[in-house]
């Protein structure tokens, strides 16, 4: 017992590193766009077109630096996700491979935001800087990230958040229930391999939905698209499982409150 007892402080290590990993995410993607956390030399006047970027290194080589911190983030989320990989791992590190799998990718996530390197002169896609919309636009797009984070939280919890992040693994491990997934309906396994990404939409609408759209949010939004899309393969039967899952989630959370009505 005492070796498994071990396993819990690593699980948990992984989870705390995931979860603030998360928090910062929030962070780097809704907070410091909605709010204008980079300072812009020279003013939006002294932002460059799109024909002179493509020959200023002064632009070209900050987005190529963004550029391979996405590629890199990307290649461990793809490359652990592969079922070799993943074997390899559950070999040689047995019930941590997800707890390990999620500190990796928090940790490619974390080089990812702590080196990330603005384009303040580059050019924009779309800006807000007249009004109304000066003041509107950020108003709805900030509306729109806190929904799509409410959404985004909601979603995860009927994943089974502590499963997502390994928690769950080590837990069934240490009691001797064996692997969680076993437990699964063959439904469920479907639609686990069909969906890596269950909250597709909403990160895309964090993505996106920004009031100024500048050189470097452009290019880390058309990448996380691109991969979100590829790894996005959901069908109906899916769809129906996902409802019917959320379906039974409401009515449990609902049942308290009609025992006290009554």
């Amino acid at each position: 017992m005492a070796p498994a007892l071990l396993l819990i402080p690593a699980a948990l290590a992984s989870f705390i590193l995931a979860f603030g990993t998360g928090v910062e995410f929030v962070r780097f993607t809704s907070l410091r766009p909605l709010l204008g956390g980079i300072p812009e030399p020279g003013g939006p006047d002294a932002r460059q077109g799109w024909l002179a970027a493509v020959q200023d290194q002064s632009i070209l080589v900050p987005l190529a630096w963004d550029l391979g911190l996405l590629l890199l983030f990307v290649g461990q989320h793809s490359l652990m996700a592969t079922e070799t990989v993943k074997a390899w791992m559950s070999r040689y590190f047995g019930v941590l491979q997800r707890s390990l799998y999620v500190a990796c990718t928090a940790l490619a996530l974390q080089l990812v935001m702590r080196y990330w390197e603005p384009v303040p002169r580059g050019p924009v896609l779309w800006e807000a800087r007249a009004e109304p919309w000066a003041t509107w636009v950020p108003l709805l797009c900030f509306v729109l990230h806190v929904i799509s984070w409410l959404l985004i939280f909601s979603i995860l919890l009927v994943f089974d958040y502590a499963e997502l992040m390994g928690l769950k693994q080590v837990y069934y491990h240490v009691l001797g229930l064996g692997e969680p997934l076993a437990l699964k309906s063959p439904r469920a396994l479907r639609l686990f391999s069909h969906l890596r990404h269950p909250v597709c939409v909403e990160l895309l609408t964090v993505l996106w939905v920004v009031p100024t759209l500048g050189t470097d949010r452009l290019l880390l939004a058309l990448l996380l698209t691109v991969y979100l899309g590829l790894a996005h393969g959901l069908d109906q039967q899916d769809l129906r499982y996902l409802r019917a899952q959320l379906q039974r989630k409401l009515h449990l959370l609902s049942r308290p409150q009609e025992g006290e009505a009554e």
